[in-house]
């Protein structure tokens, strides 16, 4: 089953589902995409629109995703977004958006959910869209190098899987260069489990 047939799938249950994590962990790390940044900015992989309420106020905001459902929670969400039709249905590695047409991207949790051949893709089609010199922000699970967690790790893998179609072993902050983008800041938010990477725009 593809990613967004997933999302599709538990797109009623995703919040409650991620409750625990929001809770405990995403809340205090939303913030820290949003740092610095302003004008135009693009929100890839929207999901339920948990990043609205940390938006820089100045910021005019898109929004995609490429499930039906998980967009359809967004507009209830970010009532703002969805009365200036700045949400749309859309494949991160296919956008509809013309070149340089943003200041900055953010995506949380995304490129954990794409598969290794997508992730090129993807990153370069964010470098099209943002103006060069803007940065691309990316909120991402890594294998942790502990020996506890990388062992919790694999015991949850089966399940993040099967629910989210995610994986732990996604190579994005390695990709980065490839899809002609420079790496100006990688750094742990969440021990060795969570990374903040920053790139930009060429």
């Amino acid at each position: 089953m593809s990613a967004p047939a997933k999302y599709q799938r538990i797109a009623r249950f995703y919040d409650l589902l991620d409750w625990p994590f929001e809770r405990y962990r995403y809340r205090a790390l939303r913030p820290l995409l949003f740092c610095g940044l302003a004008g135009r900015l693009l929100e890839a992989g929207i999901g339920t629109g948990r990043n609205c309420p940390f938006y820089p106020p100045d910021a005019i905001v898109f929004g995609i995703d490429a499930s039906p459902a998980m967009l359809a929670r967004a507009r209830r969400r970010c009532p703002s977004l969805a009365a200036a039709g700045r949400l749309y249905v859309m494949d991160v590695t296919r956008l509809e958006f013309p070149p340089g047409s943003f200041d900055a991207a953010v995506a949380t949790f995304l490129f954990c959910v794409l598969p290794d051949p997508l992730q090129v893709p993807a990153l370069r089609e964010l470098a099209r869209v943002v103006k060069p010199g803007g940065l691309i922000r990316l909120l991402e699970y890594v294998r942790p190098h502990g020996a506890l967690r990388r062992l919790l790790s694999r015991l949850w893998q089966p399940w993040i899987a099967w629910a989210y179609g995610a994986g732990f072993d996604r190579r994005t902050e390695a990709y980065i260069p490839e899809a002609g983008l420079e790496l100006v800041d990688s750094r742990y938010v969440v021990a060795d489990l969570v990374k903040l990477l920053t790139a930009r725009v060429c």
